[in-house]
């Protein structure tokens, strides 16, 4: 899903002329309002002002989604007048933007290197901050400048579990795949995104839901509960425990620390398709098909294309081959009734956890999807990650005849 080679609209907003930057986390004096409007066919980026007010912003819908109502959000704009960009930066940096107001993770600013900088001190004290897991800055965030590799993008994605700004990932990790962007021209390459000269490619994510029964353990003595009936389990079901995730590139089901191959039914909008027997089983969005599920030896999906795929991680069966499924489906994994260990799940390499009976996995397309920013467009990009990275198709090409003729 992807808008090719649109540019990135900017609309106008209302801005003091105080020179004094505020934070809304910080002073509580700027309120954005979540109102879903415009027209149903609109392919802009830009968050324009509705008419009569300047602080209140559309939702902009991509047509290529499976949903008909795909959305990136209301913060998910880039603003023509700069003072009102509020720019998250992940990893180190000396640069800043004096017409900005900036977010770094507050671990980030206490890390020794930059503490001990003379030359970031100046700066430092202008910087809002935010802490993972504790501080929502899902409302604050106009547009997200990534430093470091494909995980600190990931990093990124998971801290918004809505709607994603648009992300401007510059390469400073060992691989880059999914970070076009070259950090020693970064102060040009990021005034030119934000005067608008840009392209994007909308990566879908998955939207992820784990249900887990709920037991709690129940004082037993010699087999008798405190209501004196004989009890063979110490373990009583209480309720369910829910948990919603947004991956950007995979869903990981394996069988964890047990020796027993994992043993796991899939379905699919409710109809059983195949059971995983081996090691686990990996759900991709076609940017995750590079990653993870690329080494599982599935095929390598443009993040253009809407679609799901799902990949065995060396099954038992070797007829078992990966599969492409239409996004906007339903997945739903858990274990077999005769499985002879639990299984565990990691969403984007995080947030590990254990699967046992009677827990579920149900994950679908999201309708929040990531804006990516591109180098040139989406093709000439991935095509070049692929080459770059992955060194896909390397060769040395065979001679022609005429080289052939002239060694004999």
């Amino acid at each position: 899903m992807e808008m090719n080679r649109e540019k990135l609209c900017t609309s106008k907003a209302d801005v003091s002329s105080d020179s004094t930057y505020h934070c809304s986390t910080c002073h509580d004096d700027e309120e954005w309002s979540n109102t879903s409007r415009g027209r149903a066919k609109s392919r802009s980026l830009s968050a324009s002002p509705a008419l009569g007010s300047t602080k209140e912003f559309r939702r902009t819908r991509s047509l290529h989604g499976p949903c008909p109502v795909t959305t990136f959000g209301p913060k998910a704009c880039m603003l023509q007048n700069p003072k009102t960009i509020i720019a998250l930066l992940l990893g180190r940096v000396k640069y800043f933007e004096n017409n900005m107001i900036v977010y770094v993770e507050k671990k980030v600013l206490e890390d020794p290197a930059i503490a001990n900088d003379d030359n970031f001190g100046p700066v430092k004290k202008k910087f809002c901050t935010f802490r993972e897991d504790y501080d929502d800055i899902s409302n604050q965030i106009d547009f997200i400048i990534c430093l470091g590799g494909d995980g600190t993008l990931l990093y990124a994605s998971s801290l918004f579990q809505g709607s994603v700004p648009p992300v401007m990932a510059f390469h400073l990790g060992s691989l880059g795949f999914l970070t076009p962007f070259n950090f020693e021209n970064f102060q040009s390459q990021v005034t030119q995104v934000i005067e608008g000269n840009a392209a994007l490619v909308l990566r879908s994510r998955l939207k992820v839901k784990v249900v887990k029964e709920h037991r709690e353990k129940m004082t037993v003595q010699n087999g008798i509960e405190e209501n004196g009936v004989v009890s063979a389990n110490i373990e009583k079901e209480v309720g369910k425990q829910i948990m919603q995730y947004q991956v950007l590139n995979e869903v990981v089901v394996d069988r964890g620390p047990s020796s027993y191959l994992s043993n796991v039914d899939v379905f699919l909008d409710g109809h059983l398709i195949t059971t995983v027997q081996g090691d686990g089983v990996i759900v991709s969005t076609p940017t995750g098909s590079t990653a993870y599920a690329a080494a599982a030896g599935a095929s390598m999906i443009h993040p253009n294309v809407p679609a799901i795929m799902i990949t065995p991680i060396c099954p038992h069966s070797l007829s078992f081959r990966p599969i492409v499924v239409p996004a906007g489906v339903e997945l739903k994994i858990m274990l077999s009734p005769d499985a002879r260990n639990t299984a565990w799940v990691s969403f984007d390499g995080r947030k590990r956890q254990e699967i046992c009976h009677g827990d579920s996995i149900s994950i679908t397309t999201s309708c929040y999807p990531l804006p990516s920013i591109c180098f040139r467009d989406p093709v000439s990009d991935w095509f070049e990650s692929l080459a770059e990275c992955l060194h896909w198709n390397v060769r040395k090409k065979q001679n022609n005849f005429a080289v052939e003729e002239e060694e004999f």
